[in-house]
């Protein structure tokens, strides 16, 4: 028997959550640091600096290496992005169970969107690598709605729910700005334990955790009843 849920719209967060970016984003990182003569950093290092943006990203990296000036950042804002858009897919992928979780929302009928911190075009551009931008009924980035309105404001939220239809959602996501983001909008909030976690998933204060995304069907249905 398939387990039911009465959401209508599951909102997934992109980097951390939905696909594991964290190889090609430290690669980004690290071509803008080697640039600037500081020492590279690692995988593990760079992936509490993952949710915020790619200057957020970038400007903790800097700060781990010495700091740097507004000037600098944005000189080597525009390299990191700039090698990051000719590498965005070379070890990006899908989490595991994340595709078959897809799947099942899409046979009961629930829409599946993107709202992400990242710029809506590489977003975008990530998304139609990975054959993915069809799945989803709408794809939001941090810029899609001008200055300010980024998770964790419920703008991104809100422009979610309207442009899948309206109807009642939920969010999934790995960071205070995904979690915060829902608490903001009125909707439940699923943290994902193999995200990039900033701090430790309980502190969130998500309404559920998952710690794999085969989890995920039957959380929602838990949340929904």
């Amino acid at each position: 028997m398939m387990t039911k849920i009465s959401f209508d719209i599951v909102g997934f967060d992109l980097d951390g959550t939905f696909v594991d970016t964290s190889g090609d984003l430290t690669d980004a990182v690290n071509h803008a640091l080697a640039d600037a003569g500081r020492p590279l950093l690692t995988r593990e290092q760079v992936i509490p600096m993952i949710g915020g943006g790619a200057k957020h990203m970038l400007r903790q990296g800097m700060e781990a290496t010495g700091g740097c000036d507004d000037a600098e950042l944005n000189r080597l804002h525009r390299m990191l992005l700039g090698h990051y858009e000719a590498h965005i897919a070379v070890r990006s992928r899908p989490f595991p169970g994340a595709m078959a979780a897809l799947d099942r929302l899409d046979a009961m009928g629930v829409k599946s969107a993107i709202v992400t911190n990242k710029l809506e075009g590489l977003a975008r551009r990530l998304l139609d690598e990975l054959d993915l931008t069809r799945r989803f009924a709408c794809i939001i980035g941090g810029d899609t709605l001008g200055p300010g309105k980024s998770k964790p404001n419920r703008a991104p939220i809100d422009a979610m729910i309207a442009q899948c239809g309206g109807g009642r959602a939920a969010f999934v996501g790995d960071s205070h700005f995904d979690i915060d983001a829902a608490r903001n909008a009125g909707i439940p909030s699923v943290a994902c334990s193999f995200g990039f976690m900033m701090q430790p998933v309980a502190e969130l204060g998500a309404d559920a955790i998952i710690d794999h995304f085969d989890e995920l069907i039957p959380t929602l249905a838990r949340l929904s009843a």
